[in-house]
């Protein structure tokens, strides 16, 4: 799954890498090492502009993470869907729509994931209820280049506010996810022989990292037929991620820093697996 990830670099950076158009400076969103469910993030997208034809524009915009359908009666659930499985994504009620016609790329260094501790996982098998500690581990790419996590986005309009209301309409969006590579890590995770040495030993799912050549036609409005969309999901190489465990703090959400992906030399919780 994908709960958490970084995103630190300038939207100044972002709009050249991924040859944006269009984007608000008044409205920048400042470095975020700690994005969680609800939080606002950067989102890449290709969508026309109102009173500028019907030609699609590259476009940097902030949306809220967690989705929300156009015909939800309420954002109460958002937090519930910041992830979509790519495998059924085109079938789903909340996604079939925004994956047909809203798909983005949402912008990351890298994301969070939890390994719960082996020694906490030996007093659970005991039947004793002990919360279990988790090491989080960071994945990255190896060369330190951006993640471009594959994401779809929604309007929703909150009818009980006004049309010139700030919050009359909610712009979110999802990152959708597959099953954890199973290849060694070109990078071993540092710790002992037992730490994990594939990103599947961490968690059996991960977010889905498109390469460039990919991301025009993952976001091109044109594409809209499932059968043309959902290859640009699959086969895609493996290889470019590398996983290391940081300190528990960003297990929190109220810390935010640079701090919180540096690496540590061996895992916090020593019997990890």
């Amino acid at each position: 799954m994908c709960g958490r990830y970084a995103a630190s670099r300038r939207p100044e950076d972002l709009v050249g890498l991924f040859d944006v158009k269009l984007w608000d400076q008044e409205k920048a969103l400042p470095a975020d090492w700690n994005v969680a469910p609800t939080k606002e993030v950067y989102a890449v997208l290709d969508r026309p502009v109102r009173d500028a034809g019907p030609e699609p524009v590259r476009q940097l915009r902030a949306l809220r993470w967690g989705l929300v359908p156009s015909w939800a009666k309420s954002p109460e659930k958002a937090a519930m869907m910041i992830n979509a499985r790519m495998e059924t994504v085109h079938e789903k009620s909340s996604y079939r729509r925004p994956f047909a016609a809203r798909r983005c790329l949402l912008p990351a260094d890298g994301y969070y994931e939890w390994v719960t501790g082996g020694e906490e996982r030996k007093e659970e098998e005991k039947g004793k209820r002990k919360r279990p500690r988790k090491q989080p581990y960071f994945v990255t790419p190896v060369d330190g280049s951006v993640m471009a996590l594959a994401g779809l986005y929604e309007f929703w309009r909150d009818a009980t506010l006004p049309d010139d209301h700030p919050r009359a309409w909610w712009a979110t969006c999802t990152v959708l996810t597959t099953e954890a590579e199973t290849a060694p890590l070109p990078e071993p995770a540092p710790g002992s022989a037992a730490a994990p040495r594939a990103l599947a030993d961490i968690h059996p799912r991960m977010p889905v990292a498109l390469p460039p050549d990919r991301w025009d036609a993952w976001l091109d409005p044109a594409r809209t037929e499932p059968e043309a969309i959902r290859p640009l999901l699959e086969d895609l190489p493996t290889g470019r991620l590398r996983a290391y465990p940081v300190p528990t703090e960003v297990s929190n959400v109220r810390n935010n820093g640079p701090e919180l992906v540096r690496e540590l030399p061996a895992p916090e919780e020593e019997t990890l697996f």
